[in-house]
């Protein structure tokens, strides 16, 4: 449970191992992509149309035998609390990020780290400015984008999709290139 507790330590809410047969995808996501509902289609090299052929990464995702499944859970005023949904997904965001920056010493190389929409490790992402991606080392490409449907995912695990009213709930998942003791 080692990479639990750490997922954890960096700010996770929840964490639990995972195999690849938990994880279920489907090529429809892609086309929720191209709706653009949170604005990054076309817009960040994390995301769709640039982060690669769906059923390539669905098929990439079949290569890494474990993983942790982790959510961040954020308390909103409201259901429309805006302001407190983007809140929630940058706290979410650092939390993947030093989720990342504390497993590359051992993993580099050798896991897959997906997380939200956006990247969010730049404030602006450099293909809106039209420059190559300033920190490809560091960038979390989307569980979506990678045709997961975290929804049904959940379904096999402790962790809920929904955590009650008035809360926002993020995930993050890292997938291990070799078999773990997560």
């Amino acid at each position: 449970m080692k990479y639990v507790d750490l997922a954890l330590e960096c700010g996770a809410a929840k964490a639990e191992a995972i195999s690849r047969e938990q994880i279920i995808t489907s090529a429809f996501f892609r086309e929720i992509c191209e709706g653009n509902g949170c604005g990054f289609y076309n817009r960040c090299y994390m995301c769709p149309p640039d982060v690669g052929d769906i059923h390539v990464l669905m098929a990439k995702l079949q290569e890494y035998p474990r993983g942790i499944l982790y959510q961040t859970i954020h308390e909103l005023e409201d259901s429309y609390d805006y302001d407190g949904m983007l809140a929630g997904k940058d706290v979410h965001a650092e939390c993947a990020h030093r989720f990342n920056m504390a497993l590359k010493p051992e993993w580099e190389g050798r896991m897959l780290h997906l997380s939200i929409g956006g990247c969010k490790f730049c404030k602006t992402c450099a293909k809106v400015e039209n420059e190559p991606c300033r920190f490809p080392d560091n960038a979390l490409p989307s569980l979506e984008s990678y045709g997961i449907d975290v929804y049904k995912t959940t379904a096999s695990t402790q962790l809920k999709y929904m955590n009650g009213a008035d809360t926002v709930t993020y995930f993050g998942l890292v997938m291990f290139e070799e078999e773990t003791d997560a």
